[in-house]
């Protein structure tokens, strides 16, 4: 059987070369040029075929013939995670989480293996050692008594030992340590997580082994390596919150088998991450006295409706040019909406700062913000604090219209449920049947919305 051969593909224009060289000869890009491997050929013979899933043949079938029986899904007695997932693990599914240093990923799939006493799992470790690992399930109060663990960096060889050990849920600690013999490269280069992942995702569809890849990021907080690696997976996470805080966000930015943008909350404690059943407690802050500058808001992360605290503070600016600062919103959306509040609310800020900030580290990105951003920073502007029972939200428009948002009567019911008893929405977010206990004050514009509040 011949051998991997090694050459070298131009990230720019796709072209192959047998040596390294700094400019691509193809296109002529500097620096291009990225270390793989190329596979020799296999024969094909029948209905086989050479990395094909296992019992699998070659055939082209209707719609109609293929079975579209859920598998049961895998519950990983963490509620928040198996919210994230989708309802839990799906058997042959590559789960890929990524985060900060210290953010709590080892952590969560730690406890996870554990408590799956009922699986046969494997944790594989490249970054630490097994006394390290051991050390920390003694400290969170796990069992250990059927955790199987391995400190291997080499695929080929984790793979050999997974193909004996055949376990249903599998864990790569982290995917930047792991390597392919087949190339010369370092660890945690591009070629190598490329090749490595590529040879776990294969394994993981041909066993049905849920896998889980644990992913290093960058400063900006992108997974680092190849952007493929997010293409090959079916499902990544990312764990958000600071380090030395008390809560942390898991979020789900792609997944095959549920909604995305799911969000899961959890609480660093002394046993390690809990779930947060309800969130919007954590979120909001209980002042003693009214405040200018604060709004409550709904928004919807995934399927769940979510209560956040908005503030605003505006005070004189003393530069050349006013500062627009916003912690958990776009700030060019800020910009955009300071300027139609004053095109059709009479309300300039241009020699104002404005720092928006959404309380508990919750990044938002739909439009339903808009609305209670504008009238936190006309609170905090007129120094005017709204009621403490007012729960606001809608899309404002460049024209001064209040635009309706999805899901706008289940965002009342979760805000009545809190004891919220007012609540300014868009006029097409009316409920058409009236929300027990509250006031809804339904509106087209943003000029009737800055009446309604001074």
């Amino acid at each position: 059987m011949s051998k991997a051969k090694l050459q070298y593909c131009c990230t720019a224009c796709g072209g192959l070369h047998t040596k390294w060289s700094g400019q691509c000869g193809e296109c002529g890009a500097w620096n291009t040029l990225e270390e793989t491997v190329s596979l020799p050929a296999a024969k094909t013979t029948g209905n086989n075929r050479a990395g094909g899933y296992a019992g699998e043949q070659i055939a082209i079938r209707t719609l109609n013939e293929v079975s579209l029986s859920e598998d049961p899904r895998i519950q990983t007695h963490q509620p928040e995670l198996d919210r994230v997932l989708g309802g839990g693990l799906v058997a042959g599914s590559v789960v890929l989480i990524g985060g900060d240093p210290g953010i709590g990923k080892s952590t969560i799939l730690l406890q996870t293996l554990t408590t799956l006493t009922e699986l046969n799992s494997l944790y594989v470790t490249g970054e630490e050692s097994l006394q390290q690992v051991g050390l920390r399930a003694r400290r969170l109060g796990l069992p250990t008594d059927k955790l199987r663990l391995l400190t291997e960096t080499c695929v080929e060889n984790v793979l050999a030992l997974a193909a004996q050990e055949k376990p249903a849920l599998m864990v790569i600690d982290s995917i930047q340590t792991i390597f392919t013999d087949h190339l010369q490269s370092a660890p945690g280069s591009v070629s190598q997580i490329r090749e490595s992942a590529a040879k776990l995702v294969r394994f993981a569809k041909q066993t049905q082994t849920a896998l889980f890849i644990v992913g290093h990021v960058t400063k900006e907080g992108t997974l680092a390596g190849p952007r493929v690696l997010e293409h090959m997976v079916d499902t990544v996470l990312y764990f958000e919150g600071e380090p030395g805080g008390r809560y942390r966000i898991l979020r789900a930015v792609k997944n095959r088998f549920g909604a995305v943008n799911e969000l899961g909350v959890f609480a660093m404690t002394e046993q390690g991450l809990k779930g947060v059943s309800n969130p919007s407690a954590i979120f909001l802050s209980r002042h003693d006295e009214p405040v200018s500058g604060s709004v409550i808001m709904v928004t919807r992360e995934g399927t769940r409706p979510l209560m956040v605290e908005v503030q605003a503070l505006v005070d004189e600016s003393h530069g050349a040019a006013p500062r627009r600062v916003t912690l958990g919103l776009e700030q060019n959306r800020l910009a955009m909406l300071l300027a139609v509040l004053h095109r059709h609310g009479g309300v300039s800020m241009f020699d104002q700062d404005v720092f928006i900030n959404v309380v508990g580290g919750v990044k938002i990105s739909e439009t339903a913000a808009d609305l209670p951003l504008l009238l936190a920073a006309l609170s905090s502007f007129r120094n005017r604090p709204l009621p403490a029972d007012l729960v606001v939200f809608g899309e404002v428009g460049l024209a001064g219209e209040i635009r309706p948002v999805p899901n706008g009567e289940e965002r009342l019911r979760e805000a009545a449920k809190h004891g919220f008893k007012q609540a300014i929405v868009p006029k097409g977010n009316k409920p058409r049947h009236p929300v027990d206990g509250m006031k809804v004050i339904a509106i087209s514009r943003l000029d009737k919305a800055i009446e309604i509040m001074m």
